[in-house]
């Protein structure tokens, strides 16, 4: 017993540092040795990072979304926040900026959530079966097989020492000798017995062990990508989380600029548009479509769609509040602010803020954030539809107007940088807010937490326009901007509406030269086709004329000379594009008639 103890200290004591053993490197070729010494390694890299990884959480490990947002000191610093800004004026800048700190930081603390809910998924899970179960597996193997070995070593010994036993007794004789020589015999046969089946065992066991090589060699890779995962998910957290606080900081930056140290002075000149009920603005102006909306959905279809950041940009205090007294006092010159998206979009969102109940109602608020919980697409799209044909008319025509154009605004997304989610970010909040009750802390403090599901409203409105609200739409309804044709519109017209205006060749001319009508045609569809100058829809020529090179020259003094070029380049490049079509849409009309009666004529 205390050889078969030594004999094992022994071979222990032989053992390397990188862990090669005797029992089995005899049966490991050069390879799979250096697979079995990165099992040790590789067992204690993936423990100590999962450790570690693990700590690095802020939410309840394992919880579900909303448990862990709750356990995040993000969402507690938004609820303080909430508490704060109800003791301030929500009118305030401190307020106001406040307000969209608490919905930030609720912004941010789901985006938290969601990182580290797919870090536990894709990578501390990952590393804990391998660190915890898949290589103390392929080490278990490992221990099993030298114990295997190191016992058939010491049966072989034990073997080889009786069978030199029994040969020695052989060699004495008969006498007493011959029963000792018996039971040697026996020993031996028995011996024998055991060391083939210990050898079986032996051999069963090294073909488990070398599969698990094997099949660590083959996964290492894999391994390798859970922590290249790690670095992808950080990066998208990260990027995520940017994406948000520009927006946000945007948005607070526009507010702030634009807030008014003395209200009193700017309240009288647009009070009746700005700041007044929906649909007391379209009773006293007669209208469907408020004339904010209008105003500034028509500007920004002239020259505004390919603007990157709009909406999200802030514009001049200055120039922004002089939009807002020309659109009350004088909605027929705005052409002078069309080359500004960023003040016309700015005007837009103002006039949804300072609406006394938001444009979506606040009767349906909480019909709204039940069709934004809802996870199915399908049943989300059916619930916003029922829910938008809840809402009164006026409503419904000028949401259905907006979103038809912010649709519209998403198709440029690839050049303006603004997606369906961008624009829902920050016209959310304009859109759609909870109402204001007194003493009631929960509603309070659900403001900061349904500013997600408002921006999950608005953005599946743009996305499901065309669907929520089928047909085409008129972005001119009342025919008060006919000056700001939208640019899209141009080709449009170019096909249809001058196509009764040119005068189709008769037989008797279908077969004279080309270029004399052609020359005349092309004149007279370039004088028709002519882009007209921007001007107000009911200012007659002669007010016009007369009124030109003053707004020149006042539009020139604002843009300066880089605007004024601009301008101009792309006025002329408006026209050869309309004398090149005019040109080819002629031509191709003339040789259609002049085959068509060649086809006519007798052989």
């Amino acid at each position: 017993m205390m050889k078969r103890q030594l004999h094992r200290m022994r071979q222990l004591a032989q053992t390397g540092s990188l862990g090669r053993t005797p029992e089995t490197a005899e049966f490991l070729g050069e390879d799979l040795l250096q697979v079995e010494q990165r099992l040790e390694p590789a067992k204690r890299a993936a423990h100590n990072v999962h450790k570690r990884l693990q700590a690095c959480l802020q939410g309840q490990s394992g919880a579900d979304m909303d448990k862990r947002v709750k356990k995040l000191p993000l969402m507690a610093l938004s609820t303080t926040m909430a508490e704060s800004f109800k003791e301030l004026d929500p009118d305030s800048s401190m307020g106001k900026a406040l307000e969209m700190s608490c919905a930030l930081q609720n912004q941010l603390a789901r985006i938290l959530a969601e990182f580290e809910m797919t870090l536990e998924r894709d990578v501390l899970q990952p590393l804990s079966r391998l660190s915890e179960e898949e290589l103390p597996a392929i080490l278990k193997h490992k221990k099993s097989l030298q114990k295997l070995v190191s016992d058939w070593n010491t049966l072989k010994s034990r073997l080889a020492q009786a069978a030199k036993n029994s040969g020695s007794s052989q060699s004495l004789g008969g006498g007493p000798s011959s029963y000792s020589h018996t039971t040697t015999a026996n020993k031996v046969e028995t011996l024998k017995e055991e060391e083939e089946e210990l050898k079986k065992r032996v051999e069963q066991c090294k073909d488990e062990y070398l599969a698990d090589l094997y099949h660590f060699a083959t996964k290492e890779d894999s391994y390798a990508n859970y922590f290249i995962h790690l670095l992808e998910i950080q990066a998208d957290y990260h990027r995520r989380s940017l994406s948000s606080l520009d927006t946000a900081l945007a948005e607070l930056r526009e507010n702030h600029s634009q807030a008014d140290i003395f209200p009193s002075m700017t309240a009288a000149p647009f009070s009746k548009v700005y700041g007044v009920s929906l649909g007391t603005h379209l009773q006293d102006l007669g209208r469907d479509i408020a004339l904010p909306i209008e105003a500034c959905v028509m500007m920004l279809l002239s020259e505004g769609m390919k603007e990157e950041g709009l909406f999200r940009l802030a514009a001049g205090a200055s120039v922004l509040k002089r939009l807002k007294q020309m659109m009350a006092s004088n909605p027929h010159s705005l052409e002078e602010f069309c080359s500004d998206p960023h003040a016309v979009a700015g005007a837009l969102k103002s006039y949804l803020r300072e609406l006394p109940e938001p444009l979506m109602t606040f009767d349906l608020y909480d019909d709204w954030m039940k069709a934004a919980s809802l996870k199915e697409p399908g049943a989300r799209l059916q619930a916003l539809q029922e829910v938008c044909g809840r809402l009164p008319p006026e409503n419904l025509s000028n949401l259905r107007y907006l979103m038809k154009f912010l649709a519209r605004l998403a198709e440029e997304q690839e050049v303006n940088k603004m997606t369906p989610s961008n624009i829902a970010i920050v016209l959310g909040p304009n859109l759609l807010w909870p109402p204001e009750k007194e003493g009631d802390q929960a509603q309070l403090d659900a403001a900061s937490v349904s500013s997600i599901q408002v921006v999950g409203v608005i953005e599946a409105l743009i996305q499901s326009a065309d669907t929520l609200f089928p047909g085409d739409i008129n972005f001119n309804v009342s025919g008060l901007f006919s000056a700001l044709a939208p640019q899209d519109t141009v080709g449009d017209r170019l096909a249809s509406d001058e196509l009764p205006s040119i005068a189709m060749p008769t037989p008797a001319t279908a077969l004279a030269p080309v270029p004399a009508p052609a020359s005349v045609a092309t004149k007279e569809w370039s004088e028709a086709e002519a882009p007209p100058r921007p001007a107000s829809p009911k200012v007659n020529k002669s007010t016009l004329e007369t009124a030109a090179p003053s707004e020149d020259a006042a539009r020139r003094s604002e843009l300066g000379p880089r605007g004024a070029t601009g301008r101009k380049e792309r006025l002329a490049c408006s026209y050869k594009t309309y004398f090149s079509l005019a040109n080819i849409f002629f031509i191709s009309l003339v040789n259609k008639l002049f085959w068509t009666k060649l086809g006519q004529l007798p052989e």
